[in-house]
C-alpha cells in the first residue's frame, strides 16, 4: 500500500445496506462520488492489499463503529444537536470484485423500522484516504441518509423482526429435529450419543460391508425354499427318519441273536457258568465285542456238553469239587454250593 505523503482526508459518501447482518461500506478498484471527489484524476482506491490494511486496523478497536443519521456525528459539534446511533459494527470483510462489508452490523429498533418504511434507504461511510492516490487509509463511521455519493450500491434493506423471529426458530426446529434423527441412527447403531462423526462413519461402511456380504447369501437362500429338490439326490425327512428307524430296530435284532448265541455257545463250551448268564447278557448289549473277548480268553470252568455227555462233573460222587473246580470257585467268588447247583442245572 502506497504510503500517504501528506495529511489524511476524510471523505463521506453514500452507499446502501443489503440487510440486517452485513452492509457494503466501499467498492472494490477504482471510485469517484458523483460530485467529482476526491478531485483527483484516479479516484478512489480499494483493492485486496489495501483492504487488508484496513481491516487488520479496524480489529485492533476495542469499541465499535458507530452508524448514525446525516452524519450528525461529524456535525454534533457545530450544531450542538445528538448524534444518536442507527446502529453499530465491528467486523469488515473484503469481497473480491465486490468490495469492503461490515458482517456483523446491530441496527436499533428505531432505525429498523425506517429503514422498514423506506424513509432511509443508502449508506454513507466516512473514511480517510491519501490525497494524493487515493487510496483507502481507515473506516471511520458510516450514517444513513437518502442522498447517495456512489451510484450502483445496494439499497439499505432488513429483515422484520417477526421475520427475524420466524427464521431463528425455523433455524433452531430444524436443528432439533436433525439431532434428534442423529442421536437414534447412532443408537441404532449401537453407538453412544458422544460417537465422533469419524467413528460413526466407519461403523455405517462396515453394516454397508456386512449387508453385501448377506445379500447374495439372502438370494441363495430364497432360491432354494422356491427349488423342486431333485428326487435322485434327495428324499424327504420322514424318509429318511422312518429309514434310519427300520435300520436300527434290525441292527437290534441281529444283535440280540448274536448275543444269545454268542451266550448259548459259551454256556455249552463250559465258559459260561449259568450264575454269570444275566451278567454276560448285560455286557454282550452294551459291547459284544468286548464279551467276545472275554469269552475267548475264558477257560473252561467244568466240561461242556460236548465233554461230558451231557453229565455233570464232581470230585469223584458228583458232590465233591476238584482241586481245579475249588480254584475256579475261588477266583469267581462262589460258593461250593452254588457251583455244584450251576453244574447239576448244566447237566
Amino acid at each position: 500500500m502506497p504510503k500517504p505523503l501528506t495529511t489524511p482526508r476524510i471523505a463521506a459518501l453514500t452507499v446502501t445496506v443489503k440487510s440486517v447482518a452485513e452492509i457494503q461500506l466501499l467498492p472494490a478498484g477504482r471510485f469517484s462520488a458523483r460530485d467529482g471527489r476526491p478531485f483527483i484524476p484516479e479516484g478512489w482506491q480499494l483493492d485486496a492489499t489495501i483492504a487488508g490494511a484496513v481491516i487488520a486496523q479496524a480489529a485492533t478497536r476495542q469499541t465499535p463503529f458507530v452508524i448514525d443519521y446525516e452524519h450528525q456525528t461529524l456535525l454534533s459539534e457545530k450544531n450542538g444537536l445528538p448524534a444518536p446511533a442507527a446502529g453499530w459494527f465491528k467486523t469488515l470483510e473484503w469481497r473480491d470484485g465486490d468490495g469492503l462489508y461490515a458482517t456483523d452490523v446491530e441496527w436499533t429498533e428505531k432505525a429498523r423500522a425506517m429503514i422498514e418504511a423506506k424513509e432511509y434507504l443508502y449508506l454513507s461511510p466516512v473514511f480517510s484516504y491519501d490525497p494524493q492516490t487515493g487510496v483507502v487509509l481507515q473506516i471511520k463511521h458510516a450514517a444513513l441518509t437518502n442522498v447517495p455519493a456512489l451510484d450502483g450500491m445496494t439499497e439499505v434493506a432488513v429483515m422484520s423482526a417477526y421475520a427475524a423471529r420466524f427464521s431463528d426458530q425455523h433455524i433452531e426446529r430444524k436443528d432439533d429435529s436433525m439431532n434428534e434423527l442423529l442421536k437414534k441412527l447412532l443408537a441404532n447403531l449401537g453407538l453412544a450419543e458422544t460417537t465422533t462423526e469419524a467413528d460413526a462413519l466407519a461403523a455405517v461402511a462396515a453394516l454397508k460391508t456386512r449387508a453385501d456380504l448377506v445379500a447374495p447369501l439372502e438370494t441363495q437362500v430364497a432360491a432354494l425354499k422356491t427349488a423342486t429338490p431333485d428326487p435322485a439326490r434327495f428324499v424327504a425327512v420322514e424318509t429318511m427318519t422312518a429309514l434310519q428307524g427300520e435300520v436300527a430296530a434290525l441292527r437290534t435284532k441281529l444283535n440280540g441273536q448274536e448275543l444269545d448265541g454268542v451266550v448259548s455257545e459259551a454256556l455249552k463250551a463250559g465258559k459260561l457258568l449259568p450264575a454269570q448268564e444275566a451278567w454276560a447278557r448285560e455286557l454282550g448289549g452294551k459291547d459284544l465285542a468286548s464279551l467276545k473277548t472275554y469269552i475267548a480268553a475264558a477257560p473252561v470252568i467244568v466240561p461242556g456238553e460236548g465233554q461230558t455227555g451231557g453229565k455233570g462233573q464232581g470230585g469223584g460222587d458228583g458232590k465233591a469239587l476238584s482241586a481245579e473246580q475249588q480254584a475256579v470257585c475261588k477266583q469267581l467268588g462262589l460258593s461250593e454250593k452254588d457251583f455244584l447247583e450251576s453244574l447239576s442245572a448244566q447237566a
